[in-house]
């Protein structure tokens, strides 16, 4: 695949996450009587990975997350010259799809502006501190790198990947929804907090290191854990079939 195609499709996926994940708690989580709650917006995000990685995850991989390109490299799965371009397209996804997900939620009489942004302190939505924060996030990433890495090795079941990486995604949301709203992936966590504002953008930075902290974590620990002779497959999606034959 070409770079454009390959930034493209990184650019939907994660617009796909963010406005699905994001929407969900936005839109529907509080809903009078059938709002989907805390295991409606955990499967929403969980959904929104597993449809994508069976969409695109041919022609880019499906990382959709800063912490998930970076884990990759540091796992040896992936090229440090495409993290610019990968890192670019998901920031662009998640801040266009939190501009439009402002523009339907404000078409609603009384929305205060939210966007599911992330947060501790006064800012997380069980008032847990900036450790607790820390921690989570770096925890919860290690393990989602774990997950992506084993069920995309050429070892493991074939075609069942974008399942188990889909459900962790949902656990992980299960778990830490309370602490910080759950980021996991600086890009989701850019894009509504550049909308919002105010302390949503000041505590930003978390969900940049956290993150990308536990993604390289769980990369160096699964290349560890499952190194062999044989060559890992990359995940970056499938190169253009030849002209000639």
């Amino acid at each position: 695949m070409t770079n454009v195609q390959r930034g493209l499709a990184e650019f939907i996926g994660t617009f796909w996450l963010v406005f699905g994940g994001c929407g969900s708690a936005v839109l529907a989580a509080a809903f009078p009587d059938v709002g989907i709650g805390l295991l409606g917006v955990s499967l929403a995000f969980g959904l929104t990975v597993l449809t994508m990685a069976y969409s695109i995850g041919h022609i880019s991989g499906c990382h959709l997350n800063p912490a998930v390109t970076f884990g990759l490299w540091a796992g040896g799965r992936f090229p440090a010259r495409d993290i610019p371009l990968y890192v670019t397209a998901q920031v662009l996804g998640a801040i266009v799809a939190a501009l439009v997900l402002r523009y339907i939620a404000s078409g609603a009489e009384g929305y205060a502006g939210g966007l599911a942004s992330n947060g501790f302190g006064e800012h997380s939505p069980g008032g847990y501190a900036l450790s607790s924060g820390l921690v989570i996030e770096v925890v919860l990433t290690l393990g989602f790198l774990l997950v992506i890495m084993g069920s995309t090795d050429s070892r493991a079941p074939a075609g069942f990947a974008p399942i188990a990486i889909g459900l962790a995604l949902t656990l992980i949301h299960l778990i830490s929804i309370p602490v910080t709203n759950t980021s996991v992936n600086p890009a989701r966590s850019t894009g509504p907090a550049l909308i919002e504002g105010g302390i949503a953008l000041q505590q930003l930075w978390l969900f940049w290191v956290a993150p990308i902290v536990g993604g390289v974590l769980g990369g160096l620990v699964y290349k560890a854990l499952g190194a062999e002779a044989a060559k890992r497959p990359p995940v970056e999606g499938e190169p253009l079939p030849s002209a000639v034959e």
